[in-house]
């Protein structure tokens, strides 16, 4: 590994030298921004990294796979989430020169340049897990959210507030009014 980063990784043994291959398992902690608006990897959190790096007549092929845990807030309930994401990713980085890149070829964007004998991984593992991201996260499936009327959470108190139109208010209050007055209503007639 290289000093700078944790998800700089040598590939001195593997330069140059097509059909060489060597796998890793790494433990590293994550970079920042590894997250969107309302739930992402803490920066620092330990992300298990399982690579496999080929060398290839253009460069190095490094296809992974990373597990890593996620804190987020419930868009429904503003509670906090705690999941886990999976991801994998595969990247060309190409020696310099090696390729020549167009501005219409499509495959262009996934292949990254080589820094000297080193790979980077930031950007590659950054781009899979904020795609692998909830956009809308919540803390369980059947979240009940907030009280419109209170802003309670409706998961910890479930409740109903007896909300009548305006327009039918002055029938409910006549209503409750001729109860307080001890009116019965008429009785049946007989059949």
């Amino acid at each position: 590994m290289h000093s700078r980063s944790p998800l700089i990784i040598g590939t001195h043994d593997l330069a140059r030298r097509p059909g060489a291959m060597r796998t890793l398992e790494l433990e590293v902690p994550a970079p920042a921004d590894l997250a969107i608006e309302v739930i992402g990897v803490p920066e620092g959190a330990p992300v298990e990294l399982d690579l496999r790096l080929e060398s290839v007549l253009e460069g190095v092929l490094v296809t992974a796979s990373a597990h890593a845990p996620l804190v987020g807030e419930c868009v429904r309930c503003l509670g906090e989430v705690t999941d886990t994401v999976d991801v994998s990713f595969s990247e060309l980085y190409a020696y310099p020169g090696a390729i020549e890149k167009h501005p219409d070829d499509e495959e262009a964007e996934f292949i990254a340049e080589m820094t000297g004998d080193a790979v980077d991984l930031e950007q590659s593992l950054r781009d899979a897990v904020v795609l692998a991201l909830p956009f809308q996260p919540y803390c369980r499936p059947d979240c009940a959210g907030l009280c419109a009327q209170c802003g309670k959470n409706l998961n910890e108190d479930p409740h109903d507030h007896d909300l009548i139109d305006i327009r039918w208010a002055s029938l409910k209050e006549s209503l409750e009014a001729g109860d307080d007055d001890g009116d019965e209503a008429p009785a049946s007639p007989p059949a």
